[in-house]
Parts: C-alpha cells; sequence; structure tokens
C-alpha cells in the first residue's frame, strides 16, 4: 500500500544552509524555487526574516515581532528556480555568518479567489497542502467573514499576519481547536475564545476558513487591513501537525508522524509548563540524532547548539529525549507541525532509521 503520492517530499520543502558574504550571492540546490522562505541567522541575534512571492521578495515579516511588513531591497531579492537569491543585509547575508534558510514550495505569484466572502489572493500546491493566501479584511464581527484558501481540503493549521499594522501571529489548528489560539511571536499558552478564526472558532473548509473583527486585539479581519496566511493541510507521509503530551522524563514522548522528520516545530499549549518558547528543530542543523541544535521563532537569538538533547528523529516519527519544559513538560500539551520523507513512497522507497 502506498503512503502518499508524494515520492520526493524535497519537491516540497528543503532546509538549505549558507554562510552569509556580506555583498550579494545566489544560493543553490534547494531542488525547485521556493514561495515562502524564513530565513535566521545561526550563529548571529539577527531576527528571522520571512518571505513569499505573493507579497514580493522584497517584503519582509519577522515572525519574532509583531511588527507590520517593510520593504527590504536588500535582503531577499528573488526566488530562483533552484533556491534564491540575496541582497548585503545582515538579516539573511551577514558576513561570516551560519545562516539556515527552510524552503516552501506552493503556487507561484498566486490568482484570484472568490470562494470566501472576502476575496483573496491565493498561491497553492494542493500536492504539498500548502496555500498562501493575501486577503483585506472588511470588518466583519461575526462568523460571516470567509476566506477562500484554495487547498480543496480543510487545512489543518493556519498562520495569519496583519501585513500594514502591529499585530499578533496568529496561530491555530485542528488539535489546538479553532477557538484557541497561539501566537508564533509570544511565549504565552494558548489564549482561547479570541474569535481570530470566527467567534465560536469556526472549523475551516474544503474551500474557506473564518476570520472575526472580534478578536480582542488578534488581528484577522480590521476593516480595510491587509493580511497574509499560510494554510497547511496534512498529507500522508510527507506532513502532520498535532499534538501531543509531554511526560517530563528522559525517556520523552514518541509522536508518531508516519515518516523521517526533516522538521519539526513545536510550542508548549496547555499546562503548566507552557509559558515557553517555540523551538525548531531540522535535519541539516543537525545531521545525527541526541538531536540538540535548535532555534527560537519567537527570539532573535542565535542557535543553540550543545543545549540539552531535544529528541530524536526516527524513521516513523521524533522521540523526546529529555525533560525540558519547552519540549517535555510532564502533563503539558505540545501542538507541532513536521514535515519529512515519507516512510514508504509511491516508488516504494523506505526511509532508513537514524
Amino acid at each position: 500500500m502506498a503512503y502518499t503520492t508524494i515520492n520526493k517530499s524535497t519537491d516540497y520543502f528543503n532546509t538549505k544552509l549558507y554562510t552569509g558574504n556580506g555583498s550579494t550571492q545566489s544560493i543553490t540546490g534547494v531542488g525547485f524555487q521556493p514561495d515562502m522562505l524564513w530565513i535566521k541567522s545561526r550563529s548571529g541575534t539577527q531576527w528571522h526574516h520571512l518571505g513569499d512571492a505573493v507579497r514580493g521578495a522584497d517584503k519582509r515579516l519577522q515572525p519574532n515581532d509583531t511588527g507590520a511588513e517593510s520593504t527590504l531591497s536588500t535582503g531577499i531579492t528573488s526566488f530562483d528556480s533552484d533556491g534564491f537569491s540575496l541582497g548585503a543585509s545582515g538579516d539573511v547575508n551577514g558576513n561570516g555568518n551560519t545562516t539556515v534558510g527552510w524552503n516552501w514550495k506552493a503556487g507561484g505569484a498566486g490568482s484570484a479567489n472568490t470562494d470566501g466572502s472576502i476575496n483573496s489572493t491565493v498561491s497553492v500546491n494542493t500536492s504539498s497542502g500548502f496555500s498562501i493566501v493575501k486577503y483585506t479584511g472588511n470588518g466583519a464581527s461575526n462568523d460571516t467573514a470567509t476566506i477562500g484558501h484554495g487547498l480543496g481540503v480543510a487545512p489543518n493549521m493556519i498562520m495569519v499576519k496583519c501585513l500594514n499594522a502591529t499585530g499578533g501571529w496568529q496561530t491555530s489548528s485542528t488539535s489546538l481547536g479553532w477557538n484557541n489560539v497561539l501566537q508564533l511571536n509570544e511565549t504565552n499558552a494558548q489564549a482561547s475564545g479570541t474569535y481570530a478564526f470566527g467567534q465560536s472558532g469556526v472549523t475551516p473548509t474544503s474551500t474557506v476558513f473564518t476570520v472575526s473583527a472580534t478578536s480582542g486585539g488578534n488581528h484577522t479581519n480590521t476593516n480595510n487591513n491587509t493580511y497574509i496566511a499560510y494554510c497547511f493541510a496534512e498529507k500522508t507521509g510527507y506532513s502532520k501537525f498535532g499534538s501531543y503530551t509531554g511526560n517530563g522524563e528522559y525517556d520523552g514522548s514518541f509522536i508518531y508522524t508516519g515518516f523521517k522528520p526533516a522538521f519539526v516545530i513545536y510550542k508548549g499549549a496547555v499546562g503548566s509548563a507552557t509559558v515557553d518558547n517555540w523551538e525548531v528543530a531540522d535535519n541539516k542543523r543537525s545531521p545525527f540524532n541526541g538531536i540538540e541544535n535548535v532555534l527560537y521563532p519567537n527570539l532573535s537569538n542565535a542557535e543553540g547548539t550543545g543545549v540539552t538533547t531535544r529528541m530524536d528523529m526516527l524513521s516513523n516519527g521524533f522521540k523526546m529525549r529529555t525533560n525540558g519544559t519547552d519540549y517535555n513538560g510532564n502533563g503539558t500539551t505540545y501542538i507541532y507541525m513536521a514535515f519529512g520523507q515519507s516512510l514508504v513512497g509511491t516508488n516504494g522507497v523506505t526511509a532508513k532509521a537514524r
């Protein structure tokens, strides 16, 4: 039995490591033209930098901050057929800085979508379950404001950021519950009843998701404000969006994904140890198990290296190996997003254990 139609996960997601030169350079070897690129200096305290093809390569958002979108002509200068090009900005290309770029493939600059009550521009890849959605709020404060996402199936996780005003990164998921929100830029536990995805936390459908202006500061539908939403739908053998409960032990929780992870981001949502950082682990910065190299989406900190071992990435999931509160606090529920290599693809190639 085939687990997925995706035979080569690196056609849709890939992590690229490089060293900045303080000038201009083109980074190749990604394997596709990225439509969303998230860059972080590993050796420096530069802020995170996120660009996408819908807003334009020179438009910058910073996941560790609430600030509006800015234009940076010396940041990401283009998305290329096998990677991306950079200017001299220290955020993305500081001289001598070791840096990571996480790359996702959507559908280019996007096209009009009229599925929702608010029209949107959508760049979508239905094979990998990823879409980039840009829209302008109409200020509706009930559950009538809907946005087309183009995925053809209901998304499992959505992140929304206001572009022209200060506002947090509203993040929710099926496992979190759509009336609950985490902020990508904060350490806080989940906020309940926020209305960010509708007054009653309306479950997304195969065509739309819901937003509301009555969101207590949670920015998803203020009248005339523009927004970007990153929508993810689970694909068997390639991506997984779920939750797990920490046990506070060195023999930590095992999380089944059905594939060998290449990238995992996680955050405590409910429990006594939830006021902690988001963390990102990947198989390029940590090519061997006993993964210690982590970055923090809500912080500008340099990469934590030689820190307490977080996890092992296995052929069918990941297993926590120590008892830190950021990732394995006793009784704490964590949400996660993982991408990786198929356990068995339709080409019959089996992923190997680490």
